[in-house]
């Protein structure tokens, strides 16, 4: 468990590796005369590591004749394009023609450049000739599991490699794939960008929640949501019943809740938030595998089964010829919840260049905080009406889809201000201590 969620394969590392090459052939480029006369980059550097230091800088500063000074930055490298691009290629071919066609700057006439441009498109996929592979691992119990790609969900785009959900499909009965944060976030860009790409059609949904959750969104204040607060549990349904509503209605899709439980839950709880959903016609499923193993998920296993042969009608929320801003107003009304949005002039300017070069059929990967339905995260409730800001857009060419920034989210997120770090060891005999 520790392998993994540190270096692994080295797939991220990979990522990283490609990413930053290309950003280090931009700049040589430049460098060695501009022949293809960038006059503006857009392609930043990435790290994997939370360093808001790094989210807007200069470079070129160490005044060598020819060297251009800019303003650059960094995202962290799960929302790096490369990441996207890893993730939605079908096979070697396909990834090699996606780095290509990222577009990593524009000349004096606003025309893009791409990486393809630079002749770099062979260089970055040698690098992730291995990282492009899934990672077979299995758990204590030596059930089998896939584990590749990594973007987020809140900045990126929340789902594994097409290849990983696709050589899962074919290797079991039953595959079972995470899309990450909220149904709001991870779920919507699985089943619009993911599914779509992929043409896949999901059988039954597991949407996850917990009691400290549910009271949370409750109002509960957070180092009180072990204690039982029945008020708060039942204002915090709410919010699950939208996430319920969106993938039942809005996606036509068949739900189960999965609610893990914790030493803290009491049994009214429990029943009471049982009762709710079966008024609402949702089946529930206590699932205790953290303690129990796949013991403690049995019944949810079972329950997934005979949700999968009920009928589905999926549809998406929207259609990619639509225009590009009623894409992003179906996700934001109809998923959200939103009364509108409102797009900054930026973002507006950007919109007209991506709709002029012609990727206007792209589907909208909205960047959104995980805390709340709307941009922000303090808003945990969402009783009043909200509008959703689109302060930035960015063309992601090369991954096939469009980034809208919203309210204050960051593509390089900052640690908080006790690190998990600083509780992270390793003992006299070798043994990684403070991870789990």
């Amino acid at each position: 468990m520790e392998d993994i969620n540190l270096h692994f394969t080295g797939d991220i590392h990979a990522i990283t590796s490609a990413n930053n090459l290309l950003s280090a052939m931009i700049d040589n480029h430049i460098f060695h005369g501009n022949e293809l006369g960038f006059k503006r980059v857009v392609w930043k550097r990435c790290v994997d590591l939370n360093d808001r230091q790094l989210r807007k800088i200069t470079c070129g500063e160490s005044c060598e004749k020819g060297m251009t000074p800019r303003e650059d930055g960094f995202d962290i490298t799960v929302a790096s394009e490369i990441m996207a691009v890893l993730c939605l290629s079908k096979d070697i071919n396909d990834l090699k023609k996606r780095i290509g066609r990222i577009i990593v700057g524009y000349n004096e006439k606003d025309e893009p450049i791409t990486a393809a441009d630079l002749k770099a498109e062979g260089s970055l996929t040698v690098l992730l000739k291995e990282a492009i592979n899934p990672n077979l691992v299995q758990t204590l119990e030596n059930t089998p599991a896939i584990v590749h790609g990594g973007p987020f969900a809140n900045i990126a785009h929340g789902c594994n490699s097409i290849r990983a959900t696709k050589l899962g499909l074919r290797l079991g009965e039953y595959c079972i794939t995470e899309a990450g944060f909220g149904a709001d976030l991870g779920a919507e860009k699985f089943l619009d960008i993911k599914c779509r790409e992929a043409g896949l059609k999901p059988s039954a949904v597991i949407c996850v929640a917990t009691m400290r959750a549910l009271k949370y969104h409750g109002g509960a204040k957070k180092e009180e949501v072990q204690e039982e607060n029945m008020e708060a549990l039942e204002k915090g349904m709410h919010n699950l019943l939208r996430h319920i509503d969106n993938l039942k209605n809005k996606f036509g899709l068949n739900v189960i809740v999965a609610i893990n439980r914790f030493l803290t839950d009491t049994e009214k709880e429990i029943e009471f938030l049982q009762g709710k959903l079966k008024e609402h016609g949702i089946n529930m499923s206590l699932v205790e595998a953290w303690a129990k193993g796949g013991e403690g998920a049995k019944d949810l296993a079972e329950k997934v089964v005979d949700l999968c042969e009920k009928p589905e009608n999926f549809k998406y929320t929207y259609e990619l010829d639509e225009e590009i801003e009623e894409k992003i107003r179906k996700v934001a009304r109809n998923i959200y919840g939103a009364e509108d949005v409102e797009f900054s002039e930026e973002a507006m300017k950007t919109i007209a260049d991506i709709k002029r070069l012609g990727f206007g059929n792209l589907p909208v990967c909205i960047a959104k905080t995980q805390y709340s339905f709307s941009d922000d995260p303090k808003n945990l409730e969402c009783d009043t009406e909200f509008t959703i800001h689109a302060r930035e857009i960015i063309l992601k060419a090369g991954a096939g889809f469009i980034v809208v920034i919203t309210g204050k989210i960051m593509t390089m997120p900052g640690l908080p201000k006790i690190p998990a770090a600083e509780a992270i060891d390793i003992d006299d005999d070798g043994n990684i201590v403070g991870i789990f």
